[in-house]
């Protein structure tokens, strides 16, 4: 991997490639961190489609955030201009390059680099406001039932709520005085002060060999940092393209509490994890009736599950069985008995997104491949130049997204 290198020729006029800025960057560094699993990431933006940030681990793992547009306080996208062609082109060459005007275009329309993720996420944290507990819970998720291993009594009362953290520790952690009014221009980047502390950030960028820009502040009044973050040229990454007609598991989690609590409550050590369905049909013909909840059991489990998971390893196995429950599996569809093998490792770098995340998809296609995507919601400023007063624009959901080869032992359909 190279350092891109640029020409200072006509620097003074171009116009950055992206222009963005947002007044609170908590829920950018949560999609950031929920991927931060390899340093080496590749961001690419686009007019539309925002940023995505890839990350890959083993060519077999792929895990990508997606943050839009109406994520920031403003978003300007600028194609960079294609590179100038020679002049002495022959009439040949230059059939070819008509030709290919149409490839060109559509490249052009995207911007690619690569950028140290880990180095980009402490940047965004330099003050200290840039984390959240958990995205779920503050954003008014589901609240959920603690898991129960065999033999547990089935009333949780209380004690799960008190075991997540409640609501009462993301409030405000002090109050500043207005800004002054001279502070009109750094206000339109990062907005007035409110009562609660948080970095806003204007983010940059001008092409390709030019660093990625970062002007942070808590505040119009306070101090301002700028930090510079070195690109590099990407390279060539692993494609895992999921085709939605070839799926035949999809699973849609309620809460992602339900399988983030499975996924961490499994020891560490474990090589293997296998994820075993069957139609629900044929879960209830060869079960006795469901329990309310999920349960935890030891291996050796016989009883044909509608969803196992299942992680073994030096040490031994560990099943956890899920109901047929809505309050648990909000979808369910299967058509055929499955069962597929994954690398425990990888499913563990999970564990992250899911703490950042609502709703939980599980997908696996005929191949083997696996896809997780778990929903964030992201609060969409209010539009600039509209009356004083309420809140923000909404909530609009983004998600990360994490896609996985199977092993080839142990996998069946």
């Amino acid at each position: 991997m190279s350092q891109s290198q640029h020409s200072v020729a006509d620097d003074s006029e171009a116009k950055p490639v992206l222009a963005a800025s947002l007044h609170d960057v908590r829920y950018l560094v949560a999609l950031l961190r929920g991927i931060s699993f390899s340093n080496r990431a590749t961001v690419t933006l686009t007019a539309d489609g925002g940023m995505t940030v890839s990350v890959e681990e083993s060519r077999t793992l792929v895990a990508t955030s997606y943050i839009y547009p109406d994520h920031f306080d403003e978003w300007t996208y600028t194609p960079p201009p294609p590179p100038p062609k020679s002049a002495s082109a022959s009439a040949t060459q230059a059939t070819e390059l008509t030709n290919d005007d149409d490839d060109e275009a559509d490249t052009n329309t995207t911007t690619a680099f690569e950028v140290p993720l880990n180095t980009l996420i402490d940047c965004l944290g330099i003050y200290g406001t840039a984390n959240l507990t958990s995205l779920a819970s503050s954003s008014g998720g589901p609240k959920h039932r603690r898991w129960r291993r065999d033999g547990e009594s089935g009333d949780e009362g209380d004690g799960d709520g008190g075991r997540r953290g409640g609501g009462g520790g993301g409030g405000g952690r002090g109050r500043r005085d207005e800004a002054p009014s001279n502070n009109s221009r750094i206000d339109a980047y990062f907005g007035a002060a409110s009562n609660e502390k948080r970095t806003s950030a204007r983010v940059s960028y001008g092409g390709p060999g030019y660093p990625l820009a970062l002007l942070l502040a808590e505040d119009a009044s306070g101090p301002t940092t700028t930090c510079e973050i070195a690109t590099f040229d990407p390279e060539p990454g692993v494609d895992l393209p999921f085709d939605g007609e070839r799926t035949v598991l999809k699973i849609i989690f309620k809460s992602s509490s339900w399988l983030r609590d499975a996924l961490a409550e499994l020891d560490p050590s474990c090589d293997k994890i296998t994820f075993t369905c069957n139609p629900p049909a044929a879960a209830a013909a060869n079960n006795a009736p469901q329990p309310q909840q999920p349960q935890q059991r030891g291996g050796g489990s016989t009883a044909k599950p509608l969803f196992r998971i299942q992680a073994s390893g030096t040490f031994g196995s560990t099943e956890m069985d899920y109901p047929n429950d809505r309050e648990v599996l909000e979808t369910y569809e299967c058509g055929a008995p499955l069962s597929a093998t994954y690398r425990f490792g990888h499913i563990a770098r999970t564990l992250r997104a899911l703490q950042s995340s609502t709703k939980t998809s599980l997908r696996i296609d005929d191949a083997g491949l696996l896809s997780l995507q778990f929903l964030v919601p992201v609060p969409v400023p209010k539009p600039r130049g509209g009356s004083g007063g309420g809140g923000g624009g909404g909530t609009s959901n983004s998600f990360i997204e994490f896609r996985c080869l199977a092993l080839d032992d142990g996998t069946s359909y």
